[in-house]
């Protein structure tokens, strides 16, 4: 089976086809700057790479030339539309409806809508993935895998507000984790490295969207992600964790509307805010060279790092092994350095030797005096996305 599996954000669009059950990749590909007149369109097969600049107004146009190139007779990987039998969409909030992948209906698409308030720079690009490819690859079944379905095993103690509990009966306001396609593949992968010593696991998913899990004999109980996709950790451009009355602060005293201060907490904060710099390349770079702003950002990054460790390491009643994932887990040992320094009395010992070397395989960093196991895993939400479609329709 020929699974297409999308992952459609706000202006870029990343796509594989995976063949299943024996997960052979066959291309992967990304449509970067949607929107713009020098969009970059990267497409790779085997060991061939096409990559070229063209205007891309929207999401159509991006998917239609995913389509075509999927088409192409040198480096294409299919003959027909129709030899995709499923596409698999990434959808970030599913609210409590949905703890499973399902295939995608009216229905469906209707409930990924009413989410648009509680991810808006995820959702209506997820959903407009899936209108489209509705009407290019009209044999395929439309998979809606969530980012929210694998922290549905939350205890109630874990989701729950300290607010009025109408607004839970009622409105369903809860925490309800994301990035869930991520922590359930490398968590499942840690179990599978470890075996019987891993019961309880921290995975932390590093990327321009941050998160961390704590993992109890492979479920959920715990994520720093809550009602929507922007608490917890300092992010590219999301403030993480914050004093509601800064919110009041802001409207009330700074006449800040509704609209700019989300746009400043989703948009203009973390450590774009801190820095004037999303990626963390340059933000070490800087920090490297003296800049103190950029310092400054990486230490509050790294702290809040360590205390949701901490804190993970109290709701498990114990840590057998932490796991660091995504881009910025997988790739900068800064971030790994800084954020597991001085953390002995919970017996975890990052060896820095281990901890500067690349490789693209599973691989432990801890010293030898170290009580829990520090673990590199790379993430593949693709696969995973793969896999749960492959299984929801075998």
């Amino acid at each position: 089976m020929n699974i297409l599996v999308l992952n459609a954000g706000s202006s870029s669009l990343k796509y594989q086809v995976i063949e299943m059950p024996s997960q052979v990749v066959k291309c992967v590909g990304l449509v970067e700057r949607i929107g713009m007149d020098d969009a970059i369109f990267t497409h790779e097969k085997e060991d061939e790479k096409h990559s070229e600049i063209l205007p891309i107004k929207n999401h159509e146009i991006g998917l239609q030339k995913v389509a075509q190139t999927l088409l192409d007779a040198k480096i294409g990987v299919i003959n027909s539309v129709d030899e995709i039998e499923a596409v698999g969409h990434r959808v970030v909030h599913g609210g409590s409806k949905f703890s499973k992948t399902v295939v995608v209906n009216k229905e469906v698409k209707e409930s990924i809508r009413n989410l648009f308030d509680l991810a808006p720079l995820h959702n209506p690009a997820n959903l407009t993935g899936i209108e489209i490819a509705e009407t290019i690859f009209t044999s395929a079944k439309q998979i809606a895998i969530f980012d929210t379905a694998f922290h549905q095993t939350m205890p109630k103690e874990a989701y729950q507000y300290a607010i009025p509990t109408s607004y839970l009966d009622d409105h369903k306001i809860r925490a309800y984790g994301f990035h869930g396609t991520s922590h359930k593949y490398v968590s499942e992968k840690a179990i599978e490295y470890l075996g019987v010593k891993s019961k309880k696991i921290i995975t932390i998913h590093l990327g321009n969207g941050c998160s961390m899990s704590a993992i109890k004999e492979g479920k959920s109980i715990e994520n720093s992600l809550g009602f929507g996709p922007m608490n917890g950790l300092v992010m590219g451009t999301r403030s993480g964790d914050i004093d509601q009355s800064v919110i009041f602060f802001l409207m009330n005293k700074l006449n800040k509307s509704i609209d700019e201060v989300n746009n400043l907490l989703q948009k203009e904060s973390g450590m774009k805010g801190l820095t004037g710099f999303s990626d963390l390349r340059e933000i070490g770079e800087a920090a490297e060279n003296g800049d103190e702003k950029c310092q400054n950002a990486l230490d509050l990054a790294a702290y809040r790092i360590k205390k949701y460790i901490g804190s993970y390491a109290a709701v498990l009643n114990g840590l057998d092994a932490i796991v660091f994932t995504a881009g910025i887990g997988e790739n900068s040992a800064l971030m790994r350095e800084l954020a597991c320094k001085n953390l002995f009395f919970l017996g975890i010992d990052l060896d820095l030797t281990k901890n500067k070397i690349r490789s693209k395989e599973i691989r432990e960093i801890q010293s030898k005096d170290s009580n829990v196991k520090i673990l590199i895993i790379p993430t593949n939400e693709e696969i995973e996305i793969a896999k749960q479609s492959y299984d929801l329709l075998k």
